[in-house]
């Protein structure tokens, strides 16, 4: 199976930035799109940033003038540059796999890195 893995998290004071990693591995055949989604305690996972095997890129519009997503196609890693960030950042990140391992698309989501903003 595919596994995802994220790193990067942390404790950071407004304004400040920080930079997620996400690294693929197992069993992957085609990979439609790869992107990251957040939590906020009491609040419903939202979509952050995704990037699609033929490089379309969207963002959420509360990101978008300040986080990055890229991704390294040979090493299966995605990454999410975060900067300006806001209290309103703080939540649980997951890194997202969309794949296509038979016929029919599956989401593969990582454990979650703990995003803070805070002073």
């Amino acid at each position: 199976q595919v596994q995802l893995l994220e790193s990067g998290g942390g404790l950071v004071q407004p304004g400040g930035s920080l930079r997620l990693s996400c690294v693929a591995s197992g069993n992957i055949f085609r990979i439609n799109a790869m992107g990251w989604y957040r939590q906020a305690p009491g609040k419903q996972r939202e979509l952050v940033a995704r990037i699609s095997s033929g490089g379309s890129i969207n963002y959420a519009d509360s990101v978008k003038d300040r986080f990055t997503i890229s991704r390294d196609n040979a090493k299966n890693t995605v990454y999410l540059q975060m900067n300006s960030l806001k209290p309103e950042d703080t939540a649980v990140y997951y890194c997202n796999l969309n794949g296509q391992p038979i016929g029919r698309a599956v989401n593969y989501w990582g454990q979650g890195t703990q995003v803070t903003v805070s002073s």
